[in-house]
């Protein structure tokens, strides 16, 4: 059978990827799934939900063992061959995504990693779209307004995954001169905001845990502050609008937030789930600094369960433009949703699975 467009696509069966490659699914389509081996078993799984739930021919998905750490992306030269000439389009989100991610490792994946696809890219043969996925923390530890024309900085970063996802995006900036590119920077990416559904819980998941330990009586202390916003996202919208603005030639060039344009305080993040768990709202809120400073405490992490290397997060005076993302999106009927409107769902999600 005859392809109208193969795709190429790193990061497969991560929780983003996999809904990704759900959503581009047609029978028009190929993929060649990038996958390291101790993740194929997983992978062929993923790939029989996607063919059953989108109706697709399991010959659609070729899972191709490899990894984007080593030359040529770890993939044999027969099969290179074969998908440097027929892929298309190609969409790299292999990354290591962990704050807490040691330099070495950062580097050698999300920066080497990069260069790697990249050079992938300069070679297939009939690319109509690299997509990027990167990050809004590509702005480190600047502050005040980011706009999606903005990157380098001198303002440095609070961990190694900002700075090598930094470091990556500018390596993909530079092909935008040769190579139709689209850079994505979703904010913090949450769980599905209809079902709620995720793979892991962090960043405003701890602070839905910790007020699910004793809601009734946790809820008068407000952690948060009116001075900070949380962007948020769920991750059906960073699905939309990537697979919408991937097929859409007016995103050719551009470094698009896929961000809440409107994001609360993290005051009102907290409030939000505390009516949801309590119908009720917080009483007190403390001055920033004192709160800032009781989170970095030895025994504090224990308590809050919020590790020190997120508590930054919570206190980043940091927002994100969407003035591209937003105007492209428009004609898609794609906006994000507020938080208030989904929360519930987040937190009924985590109610019925406590344990991931």
């Amino acid at each position: 059978m005859s392809f109208s467009e193969t795709i190429f696509l790193t990061g497969f069966p991560g929780f983003i990827a996999e809904r990704l490659v759900e959503r581009l699914s047609r029978q028009d389509t190929q993929f060649f799934l990038l996958v390291q081996p101790q993740f194929v078993d997983k992978a062929m799984a993923a790939v029989e939900r996607i063919a059953a739930r989108t109706q697709t021919r399991l010959e659609n998905f070729a899972l191709i063992e490899g990894d984007i750490s080593e030359p040529n992306l770890g993939i044999s030269d027969d099969d290179l061959e074969t998908i440097r000439n027929e892929t298309t389009d190609v969409f790299h989100l292999a990354a290591v995504y962990d704050l807490a991610v040691d330099k070495a490792t950062a580097f050698h994946v999300n920066v080497e990693g990069t260069r790697n696809v990249n050079e992938f890219c300069r070679s297939v043969a009939d690319l109509r779209r690299y997509n990027y996925v990167s990050t809004c923390y590509v702005a480190g530890r600047h502050h005040g307004r980011i706009f999606e024309t903005d990157l380098r900085h001198p303002a440095g970063f609070r961990n190694f995954y900002e700075e090598t996802k930094y470091h990556a995006e500018v390596e993909v900036e530079k092909l935008k001169a040769d190579l139709p590119v689209t850079i994505f920077r979703p904010s913090v990416v949450v769980g599905d905001s209809h079902t709620g559904e995720t793979v892991k819980y962090d960043g405003i998941y701890y602070l839905i845990q910790y007020l699910r330990k004793a809601p009734g009586l946790l809820r008068f202390v407000n952690v948060g502050n009116s001075a900070v916003r949380l962007n948020l996202v769920p991750v059906d919208f960073v699905i939309d609008g990537i697979a919408a603005l991937a097929r859409d030639e007016n995103a050719i060039g551009k470094t698009l937030a896929l961000a809440d344009p409107d994001p609360l305080t993290t005051a009102q993040l907290f409030d939000t789930i505390a009516e949801a768990l309590t119908k009720k709202r917080s009483i007190v809120t403390p001055l920033q600094m004192l709160v800032e400073k009781s989170l970095m405490l030895p025994f504090s992490p224990p308590i809050t369960g919020l590790p020190h290397y997120a508590v930054p997060y919570f206190f980043l005076s940091q927002t994100y433009d969407t003035s591209q993302a937003s105007e492209l999106l428009g004609p898609h009927g794609i906006r994000c949703p507020n938080f208030r409107d989904y929360a519930a769902n987040l937190i009924g999600f985590v109610e019925k699975h406590p344990v991931l």
